[in-house]
């Protein structure tokens, strides 16, 4: 398995997030971006999850709930990767699908385009 510490891992992380578009970062909203070491036990593949309300289905109802939840996987993508420059790319790729989640597109569009 690839070697990488938490910090290291959690700035490609930082990373992937400062490359997304201005544009749609503004949209973003009431979403927060952690970094877990392993998933649950059920999934020990998974790379990243969302957890939340997508703003395509949020509605009046929307207002004082906690924020979203975009988690990535250490160890996975470690695991994965054979190379630093491998681990950068999944983590993008990882972080852009979650936060694709977060704006209401399915795994299926996801995959279509490229980032499944």
């Amino acid at each position: 398995m690839l070697e990488m510490t938490r910090e290291e891992f959690e700035e490609l992380v930082a990373e992937a997030l400062d490359r997304i578009p201005p544009e749609l970062t503004r949209l973003m909203d009431n979403v927060a971006v952690f970094v877990e070491d392993e998933p649950p036990a059920d999934d020990p593949e998974l790379l990243g999850l969302y957890e939340g309300t997508p703003l395509t289905e949020r509605g009046e109802w929307y207002a004082g709930v906690l924020p979203d939840r975009i988690t990535i996987y250490r160890g996975p993508t470690l695991r994965l990767c054979e190379s630093r420059e491998e681990v950068v790319a999944e983590t993008e790729v990882t972080v852009v699908h979650e936060i694709a989640h977060h704006f209401g597109i399915d795994d299926e569009r996801l995959h279509a385009l490229g980032y499944g």
